[in-house]
């Protein structure tokens, strides 16, 4: 008792496609395969800026103006 074998997914497969239908099921599986390919995008654009702030690139000086050669 408690124990799930094959049979009993089998049974429980049966029942969900008889309650929900393939399409139905089809479109819930693009959403929520659309749901994990956002989620992944959010977290790899939330990592970026830690990323840039962990090696930031050097400043850009000005170009230093040369005084003009003193004649003596």
């Amino acid at each position: 008792m408690g124990t799930w074998s094959i049979g009993h997914w089998i049974v429980v497969l049966i029942v969900v496609l008889l309650l929900f239908g393939t399409k139905r099921l089809r479109n819930l599986g693009s959403d929520l395969g659309a749901a994990l390919k956002g989620f992944k995008q959010g977290m790899a654009e939330g990592s970026e800026p830690a990323k840039l702030e962990a090696d930031p690139k050097p400043a850009e000086t000005a170009p230093a103006e040369k005084e003009p050669a003193q004649k003596h």
